[in-house]
Order: structure tokens, then sequence, then C-alpha cells
């Protein structure tokens, strides 16, 4: 078995050998009303067969081989673009021409992924391509074959590196070092920065500094001011170690697709990024989640490894089918926070009935917590809303769209109308979005 596996198996024959063959039969049918023909055709066919048995015996009983290495990380961000090298090494003595194909993850449903390249002897070559998955889970890879054929090009001979492996893809990780520079500003807006006034003052001590002109008269500290003799004022800065819990909604609504990716995979990237930012803040960050039933707790802390740990507890939440329990969050937030945190709860509205039916929970929530509602543009909907109506059809389709478009604008107002702060952003300005708002409350001293 093993020797037809090797001498056998692994032949396949190529491109040219087919249209050759072919040639060869057009010859012979031509040769029999022409027999003049038939000894030319002999010879040729017998050459052929001769460059055939040269090709095998090159492919298969030269003692060389050729390998291939996949090198990629140990784990892969959610929605973006991740690197991975295959190398590629010809250890004969003679230029080849090599068919890579490589055994990709079921979830990427890429049936036809292959690279081809011309190495020369002893030659190694890297190929560079980048995967971007589109769901969390593991992400099973399988072998690499390379197919091999000489610079006659008639068969081709398949080598199989064992490569099996299998890679985690976790939410959007690789966008955390983009968004550190935001912790450090008072807000960011992509129009440039943007002035808010604040509500409230800072009574987290700093420093004693002299007075200079612009400085607030009503922190000036008497007793300094005595003691050196010149105006003296106390210096505040940002108050830290405030908590911040991200909630993820888990309910079907939130499995409604963008660009490949469910909104609860949105959120979740967006999750983690926020988290990373308020960790820079110098704030607590916890984490919620929840659908029908309780989810994952993680309590809100600021060492420097509560990012891992949102990340690892991120990784396993899924979508579930049926509505999701307000009710059961509110119960969940009352036993579990006991003091006054900043909830961002990401969920999705459709209509205006269903924010009444959670608006009561809403409210409890908001009564002893600064909750900010996220929830989702209907991006369908916009397209719609913004395209040119040619018939009477598209008319009624297009108004249909702006009604329930301006539903979703009557959903924040109505959040509004009982203080419950909210931000209706699409999937992919989702993250700057909920980081502009979280700035924005930190600068107001609103926590």
């Amino acid at each position: 078995m093993k020797f037809l596996k090797k001498y056998i198996g692994d032949l396949f024959l190529a491109r040219r050998f087919y249209i050759v063959l072919a040639s060869f039969i057009i010859l012979f049918i031509i040769a029999f009303y022409i027999p003049v023909l038939l000894l030319p055709a002999k010879t040729l066919f017998f050459t052929f067969i001769l460059f055939c048995l040269v090709d095998y015996g090159l492919l298969f009983f030269v003692k060389k081989t050729s390998s291939a290495q996949r090198i990629t990380n140990n784990r892969f961000s959610n929605g973006d673009d991740n690197r991975i090298e295959i190398f590629i090494k010809n250890e004969f003595s003679f230029p080849v021409h090599v068919v890579v194909i490589d055994e990709l993850p079921i979830q990427l449903q890429i049936r036809n992924w292959k690279r081809q390249l011309k190495l020369k002897a002893r030659e190694q070559k890297k190929i560079d391509w980048y995967l971007k998955p589109l769901q969390r889970g593991e992400y099973h890879f399988g072998d690499i074959h390379l197919f091999l054929s000489t610079p006659l090009f008639l068969l081709k001979r398949r080598f199989t590196t064992p490569a099996e492996e299998t890679i985690p893809v976790y939410p959007a990780f690789m966008h955390l070092h983009n968004y550190e520079l935001l912790s450090n500003a008072t807000l960011q807006n992509e129009a440039g920065n943007k002035r808010i006034r604040k509500i409230g003052q800072s009574m987290e001590f700093e420093q004693i500094k002299e007075y200079v002109s612009g400085d607030d008269i009503r922190t000036l500290n008497w007793k300094a001011s005595a003691r050196k003799g010149g105006l003296m004022v106390n210096n505040y800065m940002e108050e830290r170690s405030q908590q911040v819990y991200c909630i993820i909604d888990k309910g079907r609504l939130m499995k409604m697709p963008f660009d490949g990716m469910t909104l609860l995979d949105h959120a979740i990237n967006s999750c983690l990024i926020l988290s990373n930012v308020c960790l820079k803040k110098q704030d607590k960050v916890g984490l919620i989640t929840f659908s029908n039933l309780p989810g994952s707790i993680l309590p809100a802390d600021r060492k420097p490894i509560q990012t891992e740990n949102i990340l690892q507890t991120l990784y396993k939440q899924k979508t579930d089918f049926l509505e999701s329990d307000f009710e059961m969050l509110y119960l969940q937030i009352r036993n579990k926070i006991k003091h006054r945190s900043l909830l961002i709860l990401f969920t999705n509205f459709e209509s205006l009935s269903g924010v009444n039916r959670q608006i009561e929970y809403l409210r409890l929530i908001a009564r002893n917590h600064l909750l900010l509602v996220v929830f989702f543009e209907n991006t369908e909907l916009s397209q719609l809303t913004n395209s040119h109506a040619k018939n009477v059809e598209a008319v009624y389709i297009k108004t249909i769209a702006e009604k329930f478009a301006f539903e979703k604008r009557l959903i924040a107002k109505e959040l509004s109308r009982f203080g419950i702060l909210s931000i209706l952003s699409s999937p992919q300005k989702l993250t700057v979005n909920a980081i502009n708002k979280y700035l924005e409350l930190k600068e107001r001293q609103a926590i």
C-alpha cells in the first residue's frame, strides 16, 4: 500500500499531458486517411512516452523533496486582516513549478484557494496572504499540499506537509493600540476636537500651585497663601477609579448581520476597545452579558490583567435566539453592583413598542446608575431612504423605510425623555461613537 501511495497515489497528470495526448489522437486519425503520416506519428508518440518516463523519474526517483511551513499568530483578531505566511522550499537540483493548496478552516467557506509560483533549484520563497474571520471560535487548519511539475510540465507529484493546527479567533484585539491615544485626549471627533461644558467639579486633589491669571478663584487655598505670602490655589485632577460596566445583550435582535458579522460581534469588538480606553483612564471596568438567562459577570477592576480577562470572557459569548429579559438584568445589577457606576448597554431596538416593553426596567436601572444605551441604525434602511425611487413600488418601499428609520430616532427621544442617555450608531462607527461618549461623560464629570 505504501508503494502504491508513493509512486501512484501522488501522481497527477498535467494539463499539457492531455493537450499533447489529444493532439496525437487527432494525428493518428489523420494518418488513417494519409498513411504516409503514420510513421512520423508513431515516432513522435514514442518520444512523448519517453519524455513522460523521464518526467516521472525526475519527480519520483530523485531522493529530494519539497516542503512547506505555515506561520501564523497564536490567535486571530475577529473582523481584521490577519497575516499568514507560507514558506515553500525546493530541494530539487532543477527548477520546478509549484501549485500550493492550503486546507483552510470550514468557517471561511473558501474552496478555490491556491497559489502558483516558480522556484529555482534549491530556492525558497514566501507566500503572504491575509485572512479576515467574521466570527469568533476555533479555526482548524489542515495540511498543505504542493503539486510539483518539472520544466516538461507533463506530470505532477503531490507533496503533503502535515500542518494541522487550531487557531482561536478572539474579539478585535488588534485595534486596542490604535485607540490608546484617545485615553489622553479630552474628546475626539472625526471633524476635530469638541468643546463641552462641565456640569460638576472634580474633588480629587493633585497639588497646590501658585495662582496665575485665569485660575478659578474658588479654588484659592487661604492657609497655603498665608504661609507663602502669595496667592496659592488647589489643583484638582480628573477623578479615577470610577466603575464602568459594559453590558452586552445576546438576544435575537443582536443576530442581525452587517458586513458579514453579527451585531453581537460588532458590540463585542467595541466593548473590548472601550474597556481598554477606560483602563487607560484609570477607571475600573467590568462586564455583564445577558439574554433570556443570566450570562457572564466580570466584577469591575483596573488591574493590568483585566483586559485579558475581558477578552477571554467575550471570546465565549454566543447569540441566543430568544427575547432578552431586562427584568432579570435589573435584578442582576441591583444585587451585584452596589456603587453608582456608568453602565453602557449594547443592545438593539427595532420598534418603539419594543422599547416601551422594557422602558420601566431601564428607568429602574437609571435611578441608581448612569445608564447609556447603545443601539444600532439599520443600514439597509439607510440605503433605501437614500435611493432614488423610479416607480410607484419603489416609492412605497422608500416611504416605509423612512418610517422605520424615523422610528429609530423616536426611540432615542423616548429614552431621553426619561433621562436615559443613548447612542444611535451604525455598526462601522460604533467604536468611535462609544469612546467619544465615554470621554464626554468623563470630561463633564457626570459619572
